[in-house]
């Protein structure tokens, strides 16, 4: 029997800390789905399909089965089609705990046939959060620790075709 997981998101860009769950999950699963969503508190730099393609060129060199998937339902609905009986989550601090609890919880409600695993982001990457890393590249500042070259570029490009800010 194939072990299935999901790890969703948004990866508005993909960070080193979404890198290193998706490392650690494809160890623990036969075959690791990463869900790309929208989430619709969010603005997204990127659209979809650009998200979709910047996570699938940066998983292509990690050992494991992984499939790079969108979905637009609920989280629990998208494991079931997926045949998941496994969701990773990453936490990186106090916050994403209370959250993800809760989230877990309220999944399992749902859907008591999938568990939540969580693992703890690596520490030299647990600050790393998107949306700190947008809002770096807004302001013009260094966000080489946080991605990958390749997506330091696509947000670069972004932010100067949507326009810095202080400038």
């Amino acid at each position: 029997m194939t072990r299935i997981g999901v790890y969703p998101g948004t990866f508005d860009p993909v960070t080193l800390g979404h890198m290193d769950i998706i490392r650690r999950g494809a160890k623990l699963v036969d075959r690791l789905v990463i869900g790309v969503t929208t989430n619709p508190s969010k603005s997204p730099m990127f659209t979809l399909q650009e998200r979709m393609e910047m996570v699938r060129r940066e998983v292509a060199d990690v050992a494991g089965e992984i499939h790079v998937v969108a979905f637009d339902s609920l989280l629990m609905d998208f494991a079931e089609r997926e045949g998941a009986k496994v969701i990773v989550r990453g936490l990186r601090a106090v916050a994403d705990f209370e959250y993800e609890y809760q989230m877990a919880g309220m999944n399992q409600q749902i859907n008591p046939r999938v568990e939540t695993v969580f693992l703890m982001a690596d520490v030299a990457l647990q600050p790393i959060a998107s949306r700190l890393v947008k809002e770096i590249a807004m302001y013009g500042g260094n966000i080489a620790k946080f991605v990958t070259p390749a997506v330091r570029t696509q947000v670069i490009e972004r932010v100067e075709r949507i326009g810095r800010k202080g400038s």
